[in-house]
């Protein structure tokens, strides 16, 4: 479309004289973003003419793999002699805690904050992917509870493949969700496609591997998915196999949570999960990629799996790959008006193989910021303990069984966190325990009484 209607005004002289007439002046708002055949068809539209005004931001130039560059921006003062520039330095959206972080996230101190002080920035470091969704899930309740509207808060990613995470762990809690940019994570092509082949190699059952995410990876290699072969760059290939990766990993945690369920046991839960991921929502949380809330802004932002591999990304492997990562990790920030949450998890499931936050944290966030790792894990640095031990193991031990009825993940019912939180305040009544980090009204519904019973015994 683009290149046809260039090629329009430049070849019909009768085109290019109705539309120039008709349209005179111009303004390009994101004009970092633009790329060469977006910039031939501005100057097609101008023909002789100046009358243009551009508006940009260098460090939030992020689609340089569309073609996208900055240059013509900062070279327009070259290109339209007399031009006047007006820089925009004034920050009104953010609270000066949020716009102290984005200037050290770019290394410079060119925004001025206008607001009110707000909240610190809130740093959480969690043991396991699905501890890290709880806690986000818990904090996001914590504040609706405190006044903050749902449409008001934003969860945002790296890739879309991690949306699952969050959307389970929102939906246990009850808290309703928008998906924006993008299909909820069942309602992919890709995932689609490998659900219906798991539940036909489900009913086979002959030819799948004993071990269960053995037995998805068999199946989802008939796809032409290789765990150890993603697809250079990005774009739909590499969105694809993230995405069947996220199948996998969803069969490892269930397998080291239920060790004694089959492909089949699998299948049902994906079933489960779809149903509640596809139940109609209301104006609710937004669940985003970096890229998809460029322009956007909320209350509350939190910016999760913050590790390297993901933020940078693995395939940004030169300095100026990795600078544009950089730059997607500033506009995340600058996305926030008041409470920002920056958090990761040290591994995929608490226990296995750790692996490093990302190098962006740096000099921003404090090394110790966990919630506890759970017992046995081989994550050390916790920022907070349990003061009684043995109660928390107890509720611990009674989450694993509420779990396992339910037929859910562990942190759908509370995250470490919160069991440590609970295990602290020792609330002797709904009321004490409604006011526990984690906790909520629609939690206190369902298991207040039993956690009540635990602490009385």
């Amino acid at each position: 479309l683009l290149l046809l209607t260039a090629a329009l005004i430049e070849e019909h002289r009768f085109v290019a004289d109705e539309l120039r007439s008709r349209y005179r002046h111009f303004v390009v708002d994101e004009y970092q973003d633009v790329n060469p055949l977006q910039q031939r068809l501005l100057d097609a539209w101008l023909g002789a003419r100046d009358s243009l005004c551009v508006v940009g931001d260098p460090d939030q130039t992020i689609y340089s793999f569309t073609g996208a560059s900055a240059k013509y921006l900062r070279d327009f003062p070259r290109r339209f002699d007399g031009t006047e520039m007006v820089r925009l330095v004034r920050n009104y959206r953010s609270s000066p805690q949020v716009v102290a972080l984005a200037n050290q996230v770019v290394g410079s101190g060119k925004l001025e904050a206008q607001g009110p002080p707000g909240p610190d920035v809130t740093y959480v470091e969690s043991p396991s992917e699905a501890d890290e969704a709880g806690a986000v899930a818990a904090r996001i309740a914590g504040l609706r509870d405190g006044g903050v509207p749902a449409s008001e808060i934003a969860v945002l990613y790296r890739i879309n493949a991690q949306s699952e995470s969050y959307e389970q762990a929102l939906t246990a809690a009850g808290i309703p969700y928008v998906l924006k940019g993008g299909e909820r994570f069942f309602e992919r092509a890709e995932v689609r496609e490998a659900v219906i082949l798991l539940r036909g190699a489900a009913r086979a059952a002959d030819d799948v591997e004993e071990s269960l995410p053995n037995g998805v990876t068999q199946v989802l290699a008939t796809t032409g998915w290789r765990p150890d072969k993603p697809p250079a760059g990005t774009g739909a290939a590499r969105e694809r196999w993230e995405n069947l990766t996220a199948l996998v990993r969803l069969a490892e945690t269930h397998a080291a949570e239920r060790p004694n369920d089959d492909l089949s046991a699998f299948v049902a839960d994906l079933a489960e999960r779809a149903a509640a991921q596809h139940a109609p929502t209301v104006e609710g949380v937004t669940l985003a990629s970096l890229h998809a809330a460029k322009g956007l802004e909320w209350d509350a932002v939190f910016l999760v799996g913050l590790v390297e591999g993901i933020m940078p990304i693995s395939h940004a492997v030169t300095p100026v790959q990795v600078a544009e990562e950089r730059r997607l990790f500033y506009v995340g920030v600058t996305r926030a008006r008041r409470f920002l949450t920056l958090s990761w998890a040290t591994a995929r499931e608490a226990g296995r193989r750790p692996r490093p936050r990302s190098s962006f944290l740096e000099g921003l966030a404090p090394r110790a910021a966990a919630p506890p790792s759970r017992p046995g894990s081989k994550t050390t640095k916790t920022a907070v303990t349990a003061s009684d031990p043995v109660l928390f193991e107890r509720l611990r031990t009674w989450r694993t069984e509420a779990a396992k009825e339910l037929k859910q993940p562990a942190f759908v019912v509370f995250t470490d966190a919160t069991l440590v939180a609970i295990a602290d305040a020792r609330p002797a009544s709904e009321a004490a325990l409604r006011k526990v980090p984690g906790v909520g009204t629609s939690k206190l519904e369902r298991f207040g009484a039993d956690v009540l019973a635990l602490l009385a015994e």
